[in-house]
């Protein structure tokens, strides 16, 4: 018979725990909440106060519910007052001698068949099992931050965990509205082995200074839809947890990927910690507050001094795909004059028709008026001659990944273009070095990365390569902004900043799919759920095509020559197979 959890117990007020005696009270359960002094229990009745005054200010709860909840809870700050909980949670801070230390003193204390869980994110459970006589009754129960929010809960099965416990557990999650996943006792379990090494990558990027702490978080909240960028999260989470999440993971699996990034240590030795210490990537008005305040790294505004912008009227585009025509009409929406060319009349009407469809449905939505969308229909020039471009001040190239194929095209363009325009290329994984080279003005080319579909999508990468011009990568930067796009700027490398920091992430997914330690569904719901992405990876894997992924994959091991980049066996078996996705009805699911 499954155990009926009318009390519990938690260990250690901190964020995280006074959340989880907020899920559990608000769910109806009694809670003894635990700390070790009277001022650490008083910041976590502070804590449960602010967040439950919140849902009372917002409506979320009435006055009565709010008084209920707070009546199930209790305080103290011996253990002894555990005696009579069927479950205890741990959620104290990660150090294994620590939790070891309060399991052994637990397990001499409740009953003999109550549940001992530790919410640890890294550390091993089955050790933490080991400090207690009975240690099939101790399973782990991460819950993610903030923990009333989140749904997500992971259930961490050990060796030794007895069926009836990870089964009681997990019908418990269930009642306190949690979407619960076994996983077994591996260093990170499912979210956080995914996504620490992807925070870790962010900070190699940041700590080589490819690209501003600004951008890398723009990059990926705007590229990829993310709720928060990663330094902003790591912020969040805290860097001397984040150290110690990724410590713990290296010490386990060696995997260099997951070697603390050095300057998390550096700066966790400053007390730069975060938020909580006011300091950590950014700085913050006050010590737990939220609000970033400007800071010595922040980017000045402007263009910087001694540089003078290039007027830009009129561009071209080169291309009839899907990119090159939401490209298209992004620059005609701004007010610019566009020439576009396509090698046949048939691709220029057929750009011309999917414009118009775009604008039409415009209208119809009310997003824009037929005054408005005629007269961005006025600035489209089609034409079949390359020739035709010699005017314009800009040249957006957006023809096939083909590195061959653009050589040739940057080449002509170089003849054709008046002196002082700019070439630009949105190649989204090869060298734009390799296409400057063939021309006689490597200064004036740049890569200017868009996303699909581009007339949503706001983020552009500004990509410069060792010979571009300072004025060039400013009015690119600049023209962006004038058409409503959010320009980030970085170097001329495999991935830019989106692709490099999301495909290693998607392949360390597939990996532990591989390891058949967690299913696809169960590695998409942690990733949606517990971090808050908008596709897991398996679900963005299938939208993007797996043999784009492979290629792109490719491409970074060969740039980096990283080993944890190489592709992971099974993406090579399934593109193979010619499993490529929804484009072709499998891919790491079946579709109809």
């Amino acid at each position: 018979m499954s155990r009926e959890f009318t009390r519990v117990g938690v260990i250690g007020l901190g964020t995280m725990g006074a959340g989880i005696v907020e899920v559990f009270a608000r769910n109806g359960i009694d809670v003894v909440a635990v700390d070790v002094t009277e001022e650490a229990v008083e910041r976590g009745r502070s804590f449960l106060a602010k967040s439950t005054g919140r849902a009372l200010d917002r409506g979320k709860i009435d006055q009565a519910a709010h008084d209920t909840l707070h009546g199930h809870v209790t305080y103290a700050t011996d253990f002894e007052s555990l005696v009579d909980c069927q479950l205890v949670v741990e959620a104290v801070p990660e150090h294994l001698d620590l939790k070891k230390e309060i399991f052994a003193k637990l397990d001499a204390i409740v009953s003999p068949d109550a549940i001992l869980a530790t919410n640890t994110s890294s550390l091993p459970v089955t050790e933490i099992a080991a400090s207690t006589s009975t240690p099939k009754r101790v399973v782990g129960m991460h819950f993610f931050n903030p923990a009333p929010v989140q749904q997500f809960v992971e259930v961490i099965r050990t060796v030794i965990t007895a069926d009836d416990v990870f089964e009681d557990v997990k019908a418990l999650a269930e009642r306190i509205d949690k979407k619960p996943v076994i996983v077994g006792d591996k260093a990170g379990f499912i979210a956080n082995a995914l996504l620490f090494g992807y925070l870790n990558h962010a900070v190699s990027m940041f700590e080589s200074r490819y690209a501003t702490r600004e951008d890398i978080d723009a990059a990926m909240k705007l590229g990829c839809g993310y709720p928060m960028g990663p330094l902003a999260l790591l912020d969040l989470i805290g860097l001397d947890t984040a150290y110690e999440i990724l410590d713990t993971m290296y010490k386990q699996g060696r995997d260099r990927l997951h070697a603390p990034s050095p300057i998390i240590k550096q700066m966790v030795s400053a007390g730069l910690k975060g938020r909580k210490t006011g300091r950590g990537f950014y700085t913050y008005a006050a010590a737990g507050s939220p609000e970033v305040v400007a800071d010595v790294h922040t980017p000045p505004e402007g263009t910087a001094e001694g540089v003078q912008l290039r007027e830009i009227s009129s561009v071209g585009v080169v291309g009839s795909g899907t990119m090159a025509i939401g490209i298209i009409e992004v620059f005609a929406k701004a007010g610019k004059s566009v020439t576009f060319v396509a090698r046949s009349q048939d691709k220029l009407a057929g750009v011309r028709t999917a414009i118009e469809r775009s604008q039409a449905r415009a209208v119809e939505k009310g997003r824009a008026t037929q005054e408005e969308a005629d007269a961005l229909l006025a600035l489209l020039h089609p034409t079949t001659e390359r020739a035709d471009l010699a005017a314009v001040d800009l040249v957006v190239e957006a023809i096939a990944e083909d590195l061959t194929v653009k050589q040739e095209l940057f080449t002509e363009l170089d003849a054709i273009c008046k002196p002082g325009a700019i070439l630009a290329t949105t190649t989204s994984s090869l060298p734009i070095i390799d296409c400057a080279r063939v021309t006689s003005r490597p200064q004036d080319v740049v890569g200017m990365h868009f996303f699909n579909p581009a007339q949503v999508m706001k983020l552009v990468e500004v990509v410069h390569t060792v010979s571009t011009a300072d004025d060039v990568v400013a009015t690119v930067q600049e023209l962006c902004r004038e058409i409503g796009k959010h320009p980030v700027t970085c170097g001329d490398r495999s991935g830019f900043i989106v692709n490099a920091l999301l495909f290693p992430y998607l392949n360390d997914a597939i990996k532990m799919l591989s390891a058949n330690y967690a299913s696809v569904d169960d590695i998409d719901t942690a990733m949606k759920t517990g971090c808050g992405l908008p596709m897991g990876p398996f679900e963005l894997l299938d939208v993007v095509g797996l043999d784009v992924s492979l290629a792109i994959e490719r491409e970074l091991y060969i740039e980096f020559r990283e080993p944890g980049y190489a592709p992971a066996p099974l993406l090579e078996h399934l593109v193979t197979a010619g499993y490529l996705g929804r484009k072709t009805g499998r891919g790491f699911r079946t579709y109809a």
